[in-house]
């Protein structure tokens, strides 16, 4: 490493099991690696094959409060994820609603932002879902090498 990077996002989970369940099934999120100590546990969940630049979101459950919701992002901060098209987005609501957890319906947002919905995990953080919002893509078009 030749400089400093972001890595990672750590949030504590209540039920580690319900939170990992959570992401693998309604984000594309995959369990990267898992841990236990004498405290509690933990998990590390990224996009699959992302290791050029990887992100990572660290759930932790504390054997302390584990049991108990330990959501901390909510109303408004949330965790971003861009999804590729419009359907995606309605297709992760449709998920949501199914499982009682849309916080958010899909909606249409001045630019910048885009088409989005936001569903709650297990701990009642806000996760969002977008299209169109263009994050990943701004970024490599001011930091990216020029044409």
């Amino acid at each position: 490493m030749t400089q400093p990077r972001w890595t990672h996002i750590a949030l504590p989970s209540g039920d580690l099991d319900a939170s990992i369940a959570f992401y693998t099934s309604m984000t594309p999120l995959v369990v990267v690696a898992m841990r236990e100590d004498a405290d509690g546990r933990n998990v590390w969940l990224s996009n699959p094959g992302q290791w050029e630049t990887p992100f990572v979101l660290v759930l932790a459950s504390f054997n302390a409060t584990r049991g108990s919701q330990q959501g901390i992002m909510k109303p408004f901060a949330h965790i971003g994820i861009e999804l590729p098209t419009r359907a995606d987005v309605d297709r992760a609501a449709d998920r949501a609603r199914a499982a009682g957890c849309l916080h958010w319906e899909p909606r249409d947002m001045p630019d910048p932002i885009g088409y989005i919905c936001a569903v709650t995990d297990p701990d009642g953080n806000v996760i969002e879902f977008s299209h169109d919002q263009r994050v990943f893509a701004t970024v490599r078009e001011l930091w990216g090498p020029k044409s």
